[in-house]
């Protein structure tokens, strides 16, 4: 959020209520980043998606109350199918497959998921 704050661009970020941004970092960014409920509306026209994992380290016994409640929020086809035809999509990793991103896209030849990979490993060398 920081980012779209800094660069001057529009961030959209979807999530289901209770999952929000912090508020104060929502509020000092509002005139670039917005909360959309719906994953569909928030990817309309975007030139980039990114996902994450849904239950990080120490989280896993919330992995399946998260999975069930994200589950909306997948990046697949379909979302990816709404956005801008020339639309990237990135992934942090590590991915698990299937869950909130499927392996359809995390091994499509437009994925840029393993150049962000290799690009955080130069970035971290120093």
């Amino acid at each position: 959020m920081n980012a779209a704050r800094q660069l001057d661009f529009e961030l959209v970020v979807a999530c289901p209520e209770g999952y929000d941004p912090d508020p104060a970092l929502l509020t000092a960014c509002e005139a670039h980043a917005r909360i959309d409920r719906d994953p569909a509306a928030a990817v309309e026209g975007a030139h980039l998606l990114v996902t994450d994992v849904w239950a990080s380290m120490g989280q896993e016994s919330e992995q399946a109350a998260r999975e069930a409640f994200l589950a909306p929020y997948q990046l697949n086809r379909s979302l990816l199918d709404r956005a801008s035809s020339d639309a990237l999509y990135m992934h942090c990793l590590p991915a698990h497959r299937g869950e909130e991103i499927t392996a359809e896209l995390m091994d499509a030849p437009d994925s840029v998921i393993w150049q962000e990979a290799e690009n955080r490993l130069h970035a971290q060398k120093h």
